[in-house]
């Protein structure tokens, strides 16, 4: 056990606690002061917290088979790119964005379907709810049985979890819109399709974006298990489940390292499409 580095790993996270608690209570004028300070409190958590990782990994001599320090897991990172990009490239770029696209895009369309015709809203809607409670694990193997092993059926894995979400949501969103605000759209003698285009679907922006961020944690999370069942010598999953075997632990976090960056990069730019796209909605006044 090695208590010199236990003690400055604890010293450090404590003295990055009193300094977020500092930056938290302030109250800075200038606005950029004020991203700036928003922007350096979870940086400095962050920061913290994998300094306290390695300090207890060393300071209590934990084996990497069990648990690798950071250190250890961005050795692997910048030794290992080539294969990490090849793992990326199949995985996200092309079974999550096909996958991710296809199943908002039909879940958009269907939701409109149903707003339109209202015996689907009582038929499509209970079943989207039972299909959208399948486990994952349940669904790859048919998948993979149905369109085979490479990229199609784990993008058809990601278009089964991210239907019945933007299906439900665009559904509630559309009825979001107030009565007055379509007495008012009835008073200039708009059809339904002139309603839907210029006053539902814009008040239904917030709840589809909801879905959009929900699915885009989702469709990798589906198509990273959906590769446990069977893909080529590629992907994210494969590569997590084979140097799980192998007890290259510091690879499978290298993959969720990726995994999870991607993941927060694309809700991030969700988010900032959304504020965008949805800045008449109180919430960002």
């Amino acid at each position: 056990m090695n208590t010199q580095i236990l003690a400055i790993a604890v010293a450090f996270w404590l003295v990055a606690w009193l300094v977020n608690t500092w930056l938290v209570g302030l109250r800075p004028a200038n606005g950029l002061v004020a991203k700036a300070i928003n922007l350096m409190i979870p940086l400095l958590f962050g920061v913290a917290l994998l300094v306290l990782w390695e300090g207890v990994i060393k300071g209590f001599d934990v084996s990497k088979v069990l648990m690798p320090a950071p250190s250890m897991v961005w050795a692997r990172i910048t030794a290992s790119v080539d294969i990490l990009w090849a793992d990326f490239y199949q995985t996200y770029m092309k079974a999550v964005l096909a996958g991710y696209a296809m199943g908002c895009g039909s879940g958009f369309v269907a939701a409109v379907i149903v707003d339109r015709v209202p015996f689907l809203r009582k038929g499509l809607l209970p079943i989207g709810n039972l299909v959208a409670a399948l486990p994952v694990v349940g669904i790859a193997p048919i998948m993979i049985m149905w369109f085979g092993f490479d990229w199609q059926s784990k993008a058809a894995v990601v278009v089964v979890m991210t239907f019945f979400p933007m299906l439900v949501n665009t559904v509630a969103g559309l009825t979001a819109s107030g009565n007055m605000e379509r007495d008012l759209m009835r008073t200039y003698a708009s059809n339904y399709w002139q309603t839907l285009v210029k006053l539902r679907i814009p008040a239904a922006m917030p709840f589809i974006f909801n879905a959009l961020k929900i699915n885009s944690t989702l469709a990798l999370i589906g198509a990273i298990v959906a590769e446990f069942f069977g893909t080529p010598i590629v992907g994210m999953g494969f590569r997590i489940s084979t140097e799980v075997g192998r007890m290259n632990i510091d690879m499978v976090w290298a993959e969720i390292f990726v995994a999870a960056l991607a993941g927060s990069l694309s809700y991030g730019l969700l988010a900032l499409l959304e504020r965008a796209v949805t800045f008449w909605h109180p919430s960002y006044r």
